[in-house]
């Protein structure tokens, strides 16, 4: 009875969790269907602004039309590190800390610091006690461009200083709801385009090209960092969907089992009692 007993809980057990991963899932599809198409509705906009940079970058100057594109030697690194605040989504967090170690390993010879987006990150750094220039946690689902304008600021402002020569951005970039792949992306300086001819388009600037590109380079920056987030938000919300519903469906799956364990030791416990009582008619006979 002992063992029945404890098979039954465990039943109830794993019952209560399918309940509440179910729930999570969909929680978490709900919130990936927003997430997509805000991370899905900014790329347009950023491959035309990379189109006109481009452009501008061609007939203004190059390197010395502004300090953003300028090329030095890569002395010091900063990493904009981005992760979720939460975990339940499967490989995602491990796969993204993964990559950033490895551009780590790879560039041992150069200094990297780190602003660190979201706490499964910076709980990754500080325990590979890495140096954090700043952190940025609880910002939510539905950031606005004001939330991350103040890693833009410090990233413009280490970069046109020279406290760092290069800038990248590990993000997990959203493929499809089954897939999200690390990636570290290089975003200062920046690096135009090449545009193809047949998109070659002559513009016209007011006051002069050198000008636009002045006032478009930081905001092509925050808009770059903003539309990164936003694609890792999708991943994550993609990722937990998927995790939780092949937990739901795991869970599901020892139920059954744990339900046939269950009523083939229930037989036996049955049988065993027949048995003793028909002993014990026998022994009376």
């Amino acid at each position: 009875m002992a063992n029945l007993r404890a098979i039954r809980l465990r039943i109830r057990g794993v019952k209560n969790i399918a309940k509440i991963t179910r729930a999570m899932e969909m929680i978490a599809a709900s919130k990936m269907r927003r997430a997509q198409e805000r991370g899905l509705a900014g790329r347009p906009y950023r491959e035309k602004i990379t189109e006109v940079i481009a452009a501008l970058s061609a007939v203004s100057g190059g390197e010395s039309a502004h300090p953003l594109l300028a090329q030095r030697p890569a002395k010091k690194i900063m990493v904009v590190h981005i992760t979720p605040d939460r975990g339940l989504s499967g490989g995602l967090v491990g796969n993204i800390n993964r990559a950033t170690l490895a551009f780590i390993q790879e560039h041992k010879s150069v200094s990297t610091n780190f602003i660190v987006v979201g706490k499964k990150g910076l709980d990754f750094m500080r325990r590979a006690q890495r140096e954090i220039a700043a952190e940025v946690v609880g910002m939510g689902d539905k950031p606005t461009l004001q939330d991350i304008l103040p890693i833009s600021r410090i990233v413009i402002d280490d970069f046109k200083s020279g406290v760092v020569d290069e800038v990248y951005v590990a993000y997990s970039q959203f493929v499809s709801t089954m897939a999200q792949k690390p990636v570290l992306e290089k975003l200062l300086p920046v690096e135009p385009a090449q545009i193809e001819p047949q998109h070659n388009v002559e513009y016209l600037y007011e006051p002069d090209a050198a000008s636009v590109l002045g006032s478009l380079l930081p905001n092509y920056v925050e808009m770059k960092i903003y539309q990164l987030i936003l694609e890792s938000i999708a991943s994550e919300q993609s990722a937990r969907m998927v995790a939780m519903r092949n937990a739901t469906q795991n869970a599901n799956e020892l139920t059954e089992e744990l339900t046939l364990e269950y009523n083939k030791a229930r037989q036996e416990s049955i049988t065993g009692d027949l048995l003793d009582i028909v002993g014990g008619v026998a022994a009376l006979a």
